[in-house]
């Protein structure tokens, strides 16, 4: 385990899937991020310093997955506390194309759901394109259930 991260249970050696919450992120954490976001989304991706404000949030966890000490996948977790509950919000979950049938995007899912029910989260909301198949079969298979509903934005500029 390094400084800043928490090891979760079932973590494991070699080339097994290994997720942890992390709070420091390392320069290699941001180049391997780096490596993989463009498989999620256009977005540029964080350096070390954003990188760093966003696992240092209130209410954020960063979850990394690493097989054979490499980033394989990335996770965002937001809890927050709001009028009607304590709420749960996945985001930007990716997985690298060379790991994917692995159990990572299920390993990661399952510590952020974990993590969300400790932080006292009577539900965890996520979203995703419907083109992304193999994405949204993992969702309904760890339990996510389509919600009727909406989704709106609004962009600044």
């Amino acid at each position: 385990m390094r400084d800043g991260g928490e090891r979760h249970p079932g973590a494991a050696p070699d080339n097994a899937v290994a997720v942890e919450a992390v709070r420091a992120p390392t320069a290699a954490d941001a180049a391997g991020l780096a490596r993989i976001l463009p498989q999620l989304s256009s977005a540029p991706a964080p350096d070390l310093a954003t990188l760093t404000r966003i696992a240092t949030a209130e209410g954020t966890t960063l979850f990394l997955a690493r097989a054979g000490g490499e980033l394989v996948g990335a996770l965002t977790l937001v809890v927050l506390e709001i009028p009607t509950g304590v709420r749960g919000l996945i985001e930007d979950v990716v997985v690298d194309e060379a790991a994917r049938g692995r159990g990572v995007g299920t390993a990661l899912v399952e510590h952020a759901l974990a993590a969300a029910r400790a932080a006292g989260a009577g539900n965890v909301d996520l979203t995703s394109r419907p083109s992304r198949i193999a994405a949204n079969r993992l969702y309904e298979r760890t339990g996510f259930t389509r919600r009727e509903t909406n989704v709106w934005r609004y962009r600044f500029g």
